[in-house]
Order: structure tokens, then C-alpha cells, then sequence
């Protein structure tokens, strides 16, 4: 019986070590080595290859009177497009309350890729009817005066109310300019604007109306240095009734750092 019992634990032991056998152990250091090769080859932050880079992109838009701007743009002596020192002269008038900061938009993108952000009220309204019908009941059969019902809507639009701002930056190989394609925007909603007005009969108004909306819009392409303010673009704001105001301007600065992923 302990002849059995040792000739079948050898035999288990025999088994165990020709498992152990099918993988060598010079077969697993060859893998474990590949491995960490194909991890090196992949890595973005070897200083080999160099580190990924990010463009923080800014827009800041700034009210002042068409008075203060004639005078800024008249005593601006610059020859490049470096516009520190006129966004210093604007930020003095911030800073006296003579001129207003409406609004600051930033987004940070990859070169070579386009990034959006917004800041947006959907508003919806509708844009095509069904036609009025007539109310025959039986009250209204007998009746001289027909009741006129108003036609649903069938059809609506949609508008983004409030800021959008588009960038697509790419980086050149010293990493200090930017050629950068830029669609920015303000939308506001102004009010209604009535199209039809009817009444029937019997007093009842129909009415149709459509959204009022003014836009401030700068779609275009530049080159920026890297750090550097630059006048963008100068576009006329609104006035309290929602109309192009001629008294005051909105000046749009841009500003464009090239980030490295790399502490």
C-alpha cells in the first residue's frame, strides 16, 4: 500500500512538472521584455518624441463708446499685431467704469482639432400653421356669426440665444504661433414681432408672431503669436430696444498660449 501511494505521488509530481515545462521560462522574460518595449514606444510624454501641446484660446468682448474708441484707434501707433498695450488703455476705461466687459469666452484645444463651447438658451418657436377652420356646432349653425378657430402650428425652428465660440488651432514646430481659424458669436433675444393680427365676429384675435434676434458675429482666420493680445475684430452692440446702437462699439480681443501637457 505505501508502494502505491509513493509511486502515485511521484507520478502527480511528474505530471505537474511537464505542465510547468510547456511554457519555458526563457519564453515568458521574451514577452514580459516585448511588453514593456511596446509601452515605451507609446509613450506621448518621452522627451524623444516630445511632449503633446494644448492651446488655451480667449475672447474677450469689450463695450466702449465710439468716442473712446476713434481716440484709442487714432493715438495706436503699432506696427505688428501685438495689442497689449491698447487692451491696457481699453482696461483703464474698465477699471473707471466708462467701458463694460460683456463677456469672456475660452475653450482649450488640441492642434489640429476644432473645440466648441457655448453658453445658449434654446429658443423655439413656430414657423408655419394650419389654416384657420370654421366652428359649426350645432349652437352655431343657426347662428349668423361663425366662430373662427386658429391654426395649430406644424413646424418649428430652433435658436441658440447666447454665446458660441468655435476655435481650430495649429501649433507651428517652435510652439510660438498659432494659425487658428475662430467662429464666435452673441445671439440675444429681443422680443416678438407680430406678422398677423385678426379678430372674428364674436371678438376672438388671432394672432401670429415671430422671435426677434440680434447677433454679433466674427468668422475668420489669423495668426497669432503665441501670448500676445490681438484686436480681433470691432462690431456695433445693441441698444435697449434691440437695434444697432451707433453710439458705442464692442471691441473683441484675442488671445492665444500654447500649453504644455508637461509640468
Amino acid at each position: 500500500m505505501k508502494v502505491i501511494c509513493t509511486a502515485l505521488f511521484v507520478g502527480l509530481m511528474g505530471g505537474l512538472t511537464h505542465a510547468q515545462e510547456k511554457v519555458p521560462p526563457a519564453f515568458e522574460k521574451s514577452n514580459s521584455d516585448n511588453q514593456e518595449q511596446v509601452i515605451e514606444e507609446i509613450d506621448l510624454f518621452d522627451p524623444s518624441i516630445g511632449a503633446p501641446k494644448n492651446v488655451r484660446v480667449q475672447m474677450e468682448y469689450i463695450d466702449v463708446s465710439q468716442k473712446d474708441l476713434t481716440r484709442l484707434m487714432m493715438e495706436d501707433k503699432s506696427t505688428t499685431t501685438d495689442a497689449k498695450s491698447l487692451r491696457m488703455k481699453v482696461q483703464e476705461l474698465v477699471d473707471k467704469d466708462v467701458a463694460k466687459i460683456i463677456d469672456t469666452q475660452m475653450v482649450i484645444s488640441r492642434s489640429g482639432q476644432k473645440s466648441t463651447t457655448e453658453s445658449i438658451q434654446e429658443v423655439i418657436y413656430p414657423t408655419e400653421y394650419n389654416p384657420p377652420n370654421l366652428n359649426l356646432d350645432d349652437e352655431s349653425k343657426d347662428s349668423k356669426v361663425m366662430p373662427v378657430t386658429v391654426g395649430d402650428p406644424v413646424a418649428f425652428e430652433t435658436r441658440n440665444a447666447g454665446s458660441t465660440f468655435e476655435v481650430e488651432p495649429t501649433i507651428s514646430e517652435d510652439d510660438k504661433i498659432v494659425d487658428i481659424r475662430i467662429l464666435a458669436q452673441q445671439v440675444w433675444f429681443t422680443g416678438n414681432t407680430i406678422w398677423y393680427e385678426a379678430k372674428d365676429q364674436l371678438g376672438n384675435v388671432n394672432k401670429k408672431s415671430m422671435p426677434d434676434f440680434y447677433k454679433v458675429g466674427i468668422n475668420t482666420c489669423m495668426t497669432v503669436i503665441s501670448g500676445q493680445y490681438l484686436l480681433a475684430a470691432i462690431v456695433s452692440p445693441k441698444d435697449v430696444k434691440g437695434q444697432v446702437d451707433p453710439e458705442r462699439k464692442v471691441m473683441a480681443f484675442l488671445k492665444c498660449d500654447v500649453l504644455s501637457s508637461i509640468p
